[in-house]
């Protein structure tokens, strides 16, 4: 087994932005999201900010929480909004992440707009995502009583959200999948401050055009995500991976000319439906497993000679590798390609493998050796293709004991079909389904629409489904197809949806 390291990033913690890099919901690799252990964490990394969402709480004081509920991330249930600030006092927002964590609280707004400055020594940027609009003028109290010296932006999917900010006074920010004309249009005529897109939206018509304010996107992760955010620049973004985008942003100011693809190039790790059954953890339940061939292609993007060391980084589950780990010379510009054997994995979807390689160099005679650390995430991914026919869809048995479950899916013109076949004995259960950015659910089933160009996406589109419900016991489960679902970084990437091949002419 192999355990993942300190280190990765040196060079990225001395590159200052733009673009600037806040943590999205803090450094929730490293600790449990939207806590103040995990946004200082986010600091002590190098990172420019953080960014955190609010809810609001039955008395009208502004927390640190994602969902609507505290089911997630907190050991307690049901809505926040229903809960007294008296009523969250001790209720423990860690322990779920690791018992390290246990007693960690919800954060109040009023507490983490004290957050200290971070490794670079500057007052730590802000990016507030608001869920619920009332909390607008609590947060601009709040921010009077800094005097509004912070550098915030309010930052929401509702267009009412960024107008009651901006007439508050605030810096708002309107958020989006990709960016449209419409949304140009409504940024420029309203003065908002500022407009974010997920990992790539910025690729667009209208994101090539002219936009009268600042530029972001959010939950920038993915190595080619992060070059691209790097290389156009934006502004700033927000990214659960903090240290690979210190790294990437480092990599951009030591190359400004390179134009080429991320420099580490590998595949995802095919977990097949099929195989499934032969890939058994010892007490018997199928497992997120395998065994792969790895193709690897690296390249030197530096303007100069570099040593480069590459093997494998374990952040959940266990791995063996042979083949790793093998260091390379490679002159500027230059490429090499091997393989190595990887085996292993978890009982679910989770935190995926990396492939690591440590560049070293000098820049002349004399001068100090130095080194970036890059690296690319092995993802385990379950695929299925959009068919006219009913297919079935077997479920993961995440838990020792879990009963076969299933669902059925099958393509009709532009929709997706799904249903629920068989619920293993959970009961009040309910369709939950991932589809590119967005998450649904329904009774029984769901329809969804394709987008236009789905047939001509040679690399699908990412795609999860399965069912939540309780047990006997009245607890809540959830068996899925692939990672994905629900939102975080606990579920693992989502598996892929591929168009039907054409036949050949």
């Amino acid at each position: 087994m192999f355990k993942a390291q300190e280190g990765i990033g040196q060079r990225g913690e001395k590159v200052p932005g733009p673009p600037w890099i806040l943590g999205h919901r803090g450094a929730p690799r490293e600790a449990p999201e939207n806590t103040q252990v995990s946004l200082r964490r986010a600091l002590e990394l190098g990172l420019d900010g953080v960014e955190y969402d609010l809810q609001r709480t039955a008395t009208g004081e502004a927390v640190l929480l994602h969902d609507e509920t505290l089911d997630r991330t907190t050991e307690a249930t049901g809505p926040v909004g229903l809960r007294t600030l008296p009523e969250l006092f001790g209720i423990d927002a860690g322990g779920w992440f690791h018992r390290s964590f246990e007693g960690e609280p919800l954060p109040l707004l009023e507490e983490v707009l004290e957050l200290p400055a971070g490794a670079g020594g500057s007052a730590p940027q802000h990016m507030i995502e608001i869920k619920d609009p009332q909390l607008v003028r609590e947060v601009a109290r709040q921010l009077d009583g800094f005097g509004r010296k912070l550098s915030v932006r309010v930052a929401s999917f509702h267009r009412s959200v960024c107008l009651e900010a901006r007439d508050a006074g605030l810096p708002s920010m309107l958020l989006s999948e990709i960016a449209t004309d419409e949304d140009l249009l409504f940024v420029r005529d309203e003065h908002i401050a500022a407009y974010g897109t997920g990992p790539g939206g910025w690729n667009t018509a209208a994101g090539e055009r002219i936009w009268p304010c600042e530029r972001w996107s959010w939950s920038v992760d993915e190595p080619e995500d992060l070059l691209e955010a790097c290389r156009r620049p934006l502004n700033a973004f927000n990214t659960n991976e903090g240290l690979r985008a210190l790294a990437v942003r480092a990599l951009v100011h030591l190359c400004p000319g390179d134009t080429g693809a991320y420099p580490i190039q590998v595949s995802h790790l095919e977990v097949h439906p099929g195989s499934l059954e032969a890939a058994r953890s010892e007490d018997g339940g199928e497992s997120w497993s395998g065994r792969w061939k790895v193709p690897v292609r690296l390249r030197n993007p530096l303007p100069f000679r570099a040593t480069l060391q590459a093997e494998l980084w374990v952040r959940g589950g266990a791995f063996e590798v042979q083949g790793l780990p093998r260091e390379f010379e490679l002159g500027a510009g230059e490429e090499c390609a091997f393989q190595f054997d990887l085996a292993g994995g978890s009982r679910s979807p989770g935190s995926d493998p990396l492939l690591a390689v440590r560049y070293r160099w000098r820049e002349g005679p004399g001068r100090p050796a130095e080194e970036l650390v890059l690296d690319a995430p092995l993802h385990r991914k379950r695929s299925v293709v959009a068919r006219e026919e009913t297919q079935r869809l077997p479920l993961l048995e995440e838990h020792r004991g879990d009963l076969p479950a299933s669902m059925t899916l099958r393509r009709r013109g532009n929709q997706l079909l799904l249903g629920l076949e068989n619920s293993s004995g959970l009961e009040n259960v309910r369709v939950v389904a991932r589809l590119g950015m967005g998450t649904w659910r329904g009774a029984h089933g769901l329809a969804l629409s394709l987008p236009v160009d789905f047939d001509t996406r040679r690399d699908g589109i990412d795609f999860s489904c399965g069912i939540e419900g309780r047990d006997s016991a009245g607890r809540p489960r959830l068996r899925r197809f692939a990672g994905g679902i629900p939102a975080g970084l606990e579920s693992g990437p989502p598996g892929l949806l591929l168009p039907r091949p054409k036949a050949p002419k």
